[in-house]
């Protein structure tokens, strides 16, 4: 077995031409295999499997820097760099993560997880190789898809500037802006080199140049319209004008063509893009004919693509689905926008119905949120749908867009709280704390799936820019007979006792329920609220909680700075009120990946934890 003599960085180098053919194929077939149990990010992975072997035989890891755009495509880079027995704990919890970590490696030179980054980050080290004086090569890889987001274009702006090497690497695999960068690019190139239009062209040049007076004149305006029409159609010209060199595009599939053009964008002074074509689920045909469902797959049947354990129950994100294809029914002011996210934030059937009021505006949410506020402005009902970890990007236009003019725009916060195998970058748990800090924002979180669906319902209709966090994975089912009407500012009250006051925002109202089962078989009283809004507060409720209430316990799947726990302590430090306040919620730290459950009580919020901490403080206040 040929993968089985990669045991280090740049063993790949002592293969032969024939051997690494069956290398490629030896990748996929481990891929497949290990993804199937573990889960993982498949297609993206087969896609660029001869586009990594290529880069690891131009390159000399771990002096050069390869920098992955997002890093969820660099599976083969880490088979290539020694990390093999490292799949088996693949996005496990005290495994190996799914994208590249300077700590798991030397050969990955910068973390990644979210898009649109690799190309500033390339532009770092290729400053700093200048004035560190030193000599290595830089290639930053990026997809069609990140390169929608606003950041790698200014990226691309400044890296024009450069006067030393640096190459970036464009992974077209026809899933996103494919149209125009791949097969319009090379139909284009191909058209224009043609011997028939060549002498079309200089036929009506030389035609037009013997019109006196006018005759160069108008060869000058064609030029300048032929510029500014081959700019839009052909994005090596766009590259070209902003001073990059632009070689392709190149077949993703073919090693040594890949490492020729490689080696020629290093003879280059300043900045290249090598432009590939590549494919994804490339190998696998369950992920060549659905990629965007093998994007990030659970464990699955290698034979038919079959996930090994499907959904039984409906989760958030389908909840949210069927309530917004119910209110684009009920309110055609009602418009859903998406950042490339059209699946993964149950938008497909709104899209379906109503494709005149969906937006998908590629990997850019800061342009998705001043956008939603044009919209907003304009008179409609914008929605954007996003994952909590990606609307923290767009932190300066829910600002001064959104909320400064208090335009009604709601964000429907998907994956908020901890969402497991993706880690640190993924994990959703700092927007409590970066939206409560706007002024007129307001932020609720549902209990279960009906509260979920009522405050969508209720956020549409608010005329006020309003978040709404759900989390990642099955929708709670319980409490079902605790439905009180959504008023503004206003919690809910599920048990009342004295003793102890759990006030618990969204997802812990589950957690909340247990630990007041257990508290109660310990003797204690227990008094449930459900705080439905984290901003604002409701007051009111607090001060009655702390009048009936010895000790509050705030529970919430945020960071603790910012977050509400922290806010209820200063209500109450404000107002002089005399009751104790235990803030349960996650440290403030990063995240790493694994098991949603095996997060929880690593962090401290899981209903065992909790108990135990409820426990102590009572016994504390009682010993007092």
């Amino acid at each position: 077995m040929i993968l089985e003599r990669i045991e280090k960085e740049n063993d790949i180098k002592q293969l032969s031409e024939e051997e690494l053919k069956l290398l490629a194929t030896e990748i996929r077939e481990f891929l497949i295999e290990k993804i199937s149990v573990t889960g993982g990010h498949l297609a993206s992975n087969l896609g660029v499997v001869e586009l990594t072997m290529a880069l690891h035989l131009f390159l000399d890891l771990p002096k050069d820097k390869l920098i992955w755009d997002v890093g969820h495509q660099s599976y083969t880079h880490k088979l290539l760099t020694g990390r093999r027995e490292g799949f088996d704990g693949l996005r496990r919890y005290g495994g190996m993560s799914g994208f590249p970590k300077r700590n798991e490696s030397a050969c990955d030179c910068f973390d990644t997880g979210h898009s649109s980054t690799s190309i500033s980050a390339g532009l770092g080290y290729a400053h700093a190789r200048q004035l560190n004086g030193e000599d290595y090569r830089v290639v930053s890889v990026i997809g069609d898809g990140a390169l929608t987001g606003g950041m790698a274009y200014e990226a691309l702006n400044n890296a024009a500037q450069l006067d030393s090497n640096f190459i970036i690497v464009l992974n077209d695999n026809n899933m996103s802006i494919s149209e125009n960068v791949g097969g319009m690019s090379a139909y284009l190139a191909g058209f224009r080199t043609a011997d028939a239009y060549l002498d079309l062209k200089i036929g009506v040049i030389n035609s037009l140049q013997k019109i006196p007076v006018y005759g160069d004149k108008m060869v000058a305006k064609i030029r300048r319209t032929k510029s500014s029409i081959k700019q839009l159609l052909i994005p090596g010209m766009l590259f070209e004008e902003m001073g990059i060199i632009y070689l392709g595009p190149v077949d993703g599939g073919d090693i040594r063509g890949m490492t020729k053009v490689l080696s020629e964008a290093e003879n280059i002074d300043g900045p290249v893009l090598v432009h590939v074509i590549t494919k994804k689920g490339a190998g696998y045909p369950p992920a060549e004919r659905h990629p965007a469902r093998f994007h990030g797959t659970e464990a699955f049947d290698i034979e038919t693509g079959i996930p090994k354990h499907p959904r039984v129950k409906a989760n958030y994100t389908d909840i949210f689905s069927t309530v917004m294809r119910k209110l684009g029914d009920r309110d055609e002011k009602v418009v859903a926008i998406t950042a490339a996210m059209t699946d993964g934030t149950g938008l497909k059937r709104f899209h379906n119905m109503f494709p005149e009021r969906f937006f998908d505006i590629g990997i850019a949410e800061a342009h998705a949120v001043t956008f939603a506020a044009g919209l907003a402005a304009a008179g409609l009902k914008p929605v954007f749908a996003v994952y909590s970890s990606f609307l923290q990007r767009a932190y300066d236009q829910i600002l001064h867009d959104v909320c400064l003019q208090k335009l009604p725009v709601v964000f429907a916060i998907d994956r908020a709280g901890l969402v497991g195998s993706d880690g640190e970058t993924h994990q959703g748990i700092f927007d409590i704390s970066y939206l409560s800090s706007i002024p007129n924002m307001t932020i609720l979180a549902p209990k279960n799936k009906w509260e979920l669906s009522d405050m969508i319902k209720y956020a549409v209709n608010l005329g006020a820019p309003v978040a709404v966090r759900y989390p990642r994975g099955e929708a709670y089912d319980g409490l079902r007979e605790y439905r009180e009407p959504i008023v503004f500012g206003k919690s809910e009250w599920i048990f009342r006792e004295n003793g102890v006051a759990l006030f618990a925002l969204g997802s812990m109202v589950k957690t909340a329920e247990i630990v007041r089962s257990r508290l109660k078989e310990a003797g204690i009283g227990c008094s449930l609220i459900n705080a439905r809004f984290a901003r604002p507060l409701d007051r009111e409720t607090l001060r009655l909680a702390a009048e009936e209430h010895a000790l509050i316990v705030t529970l919430e799947e945020n960071v603790l700075t910012g977050g509400m726990g922290e806010q209820v302590m200063r209500f109450y430090s404000e107002s002089r009120m005399a009751v104790q306040v235990l803030a349960v919620a996650i440290p403030d730290e990063y995240v790493e990946h694994g098991n949603v459950s095996i997060l929880y009580h690593e962090v401290g919020i899981d209903a065992d934890t909790v108990t135990e901490r409820v426990k102590k403080a009572w016994e504390d206040l009682a010993g007092k």
